[in-house]
């Protein structure tokens, strides 16, 4: 008798594929009229906020110590300030689906930076992998660098190199000192929350004459959004696929957030899609799928 399919397993995969691909697009649409630090400090403070009601009526809130408080603002600067910060700047001059694929390159980056350590070996897969990937963003620049004398393309593009580093060194940190939370929920709470009161200050520091009468309902809708479904459903959804299958196989189906946020990218916000990004597309996706990976083992019992 065949098992019945796990319909909840299958949403919640959809559901980070498909949230997480409509980020890119939610962030372009709110820096359209917001500045980009101020987008990024409400995203996480609306996330937290959603995080602490929760907590509290769970009677989980609650003070962590200042050991795990440390960790905390280190992987929030890393990965929440650094990361998803930068990728929000960045957006106001370089297209969401550009940014997207450019952001895939991070498990690649990991791998190079984990075998510099010394904490992966390196291995021919990887290295074809890396090469792949890398193959690909040649094709994005292969018609020369000419947009790069753009200041704004140029400091776009640099936001995300700055974005990915970020990320990449949170998660060799992760993988390095291994640490298996009680609540990740409430480890999240005080990454947004953290997160959000730096941003604030970084806010007033580059956007200083900012006009929120000037901020239109699509970009406020948009943080809305990105605080609510990118920062915590997306998350919850993560984490309960966490529970039922392998990160590796969680992974392979996030591949799917470049291609939609190019689809997005194209149809709503009328983003071009050259035959260049196209197999860039492919190459980055083929290389990050050959870095990351690995056969499933069959397990084998006595009889």
């Amino acid at each position: 008798m065949k098992a019945k399919p796990d319909i909840r397993l299958i949403g919640a995969l959809l559901a980070v594929a498909i949230v997480w691909g409509t980020t890119y697009l939610g962030i372009r649409v709110a820096v359209s009229t917001i500045p980009p630090w101020f987008v990024t400090a409400m995203r996480k403070t609306i996330a937290a906020l959603i995080l602490i009601i929760v907590l509290y009526r769970k009677k989980e809130l609650k003070w962590i110590g200042w050991p795990a408080l440390r960790r905390q603002i280190l992987l929030s600067t890393l990965m929440v300030i650094i990361a998803n910060g930068m990728t929000t700047v960045a957006e106001q001059t370089v297209p969401s689906g550009l940014t997207s694929l450019l952001n895939a390159l991070n498990p690649i980056v990991v791998f190079i930076g984990s075998v510099v350590i010394g904490l992966q070996k390196p291995t021919l897969k990887g290295f074809i992998g890396v090469l792949i990937g890398f193959a690909g963003v040649a094709f994005i620049f292969r018609d020369g660098f000419g947009d790069l004398f753009d200041p704004g393309y140029r400091s776009g593009i640099t936001c995300i190199a700055i974005a990915i580093t970020g990320w990449a060194t949170g998660t060799i940190y992760i993988k390095k000192y291994t640490h298996q939370s009680s609540n990740i929920f409430l480890d999240l709470c005080y990454q947004f929350g953290f997160a959000a009161i730096i941003q604030f200050i970084l806010a007033l520091i580059f956007s200083p004459q900012a006009d929120p009468s000037s901020w239109s309902l699509s970009s406020l809708g948009a943080v809305v959004y990105l605080g609510v479904f990118g920062s915590i459903i997306g998350y919850v959804c993560y984490n309960y696929a966490l529970k039922k299958v392998t990160a590796t196989e969680v992974s392979i189906l996030s591949y799917f957030n470049t291609i939609i946020a190019l689809f997005l990218g194209w149809l709503i916000l009328n983003e071009t899609i050259t035959y260049d990004l196209l197999i860039a597309t492919v190459l980055i996706i083929s290389g990050v799928f050959i870095t990351n990976y690995k056969k499933k083992e069959i397990a084998t019992s006595k009889t």
